[in-house]
């Protein structure tokens, strides 16, 4: 079994974030890790607070890691400040893992800013080319490119855009459209679509979380980036079709609904 790691915030209600990355991971037979950069004050109804890790600690958890066992992908999620995206940057350069995927983990569904406006450019220069694959959805992409996306053609050369900051794979998510949930893959050369039909429901909340750390699963076992987001994008789509009606706002998805189905167990 692969060993995949993620550098991301804590979620306390456990939909997204690191409790949504190690879930994920499991689901997608791979042994999940963690380093934690924030932790969260949230449920489905919204953020509402968030202590940051320091830098020394998330340095000290990386390396923890990395001096003691093999690392087949790391999944980056939310880092907060530009301190924090330094030092990941840091070691992820020293340790030079593969199959780095980046979710930039930007506003929260509720509109709480999870990144510093001033560490975009940190952002940008420091992890994005160390990514393997960027997977931000729309609204992440118009801030990191500074273009405005209304249509497949913006997401395409968006992408394109994106791809120059020095990152080998896009991986552009279309849900804030409207329609059909289209995502592009764009790999320098080529621009591969993905199209699911929309699925009715409010509760989607750690979709981005899931498929990327769905895709650094696929990627450390071996598979190439194209069939990494197609395996990844099939099981998101499962997992939302069977979310979870959880709280009273938004819910989760149900990352182990065909474990669970095989077993006969269903959520009450």
């Amino acid at each position: 079994m692969k060993n995949v790691l993620t550098i991301a915030g804590s979620d306390t209600c456990g939909g997204a974030g690191i409790q949504a990355d190690l879930k994920t991971f499991s689901a997608n037979g791979t042994y999940g890790m963690s380093v934690i950069t924030a932790v969260t004050v949230q449920n489905t109804q919204g953020v509402f607070g968030c202590q940051d890790i320091s830098p020394e600690i998330i340095k000290g958890q990386i390396d923890a890691i990395f001096e003691d066992i093999k690392v087949s992908a790391v999944k980056i999620g939310m880092v907060s400040n530009i301190d924090a995206i330094n030092v990941i940057a840091d070691r992820l350069e020293f340790y030079k893992p593969k199959n780095i995927v980046i979710d930039p983990v930007m506003i929260s569904k509720h509109g709480f800013d999870l990144l510093n406006p001033e560490a975009k450019e940190s952002l940008i220069k420091r992890l994005i080319p160390l990514a393997y694959l960027l997977t931000p959805n729309i609204p992440e992409a118009e801030v990191i490119s500074g273009i405005k996306i209304k249509s497949i053609e913006d997401m395409e050369r968006v992408a394109k855009e994106i791809y120059k900051m020095g990152c080998k794979n896009v991986f552009l998510k279309g849900g804030h459209l409207e329609g059909d949930a289209i995502d592009i893959l764009f790999d320098g050369e080529s621009i591969k679509m993905f199209k699911t039909a929309r699925i009715e429901t409010k509760n989607t909340h750690g979709t981005g979380c899931t498929i990327s750390s769905a895709i650094a699963s696929n990627l450390a076992n071996g598979m190439s980036v194209y069939d990494a987001v197609k395996r990844a994008k099939e099981y998101i789509t499962v997992a939302i079709e069977h979310s979870l009606d959880i709280g009273k706002g938004i819910g989760p998805t149900n990352h182990f609904y065909e474990l669970f189905d095989k077993a006969g167990l269903r959520y009450e």
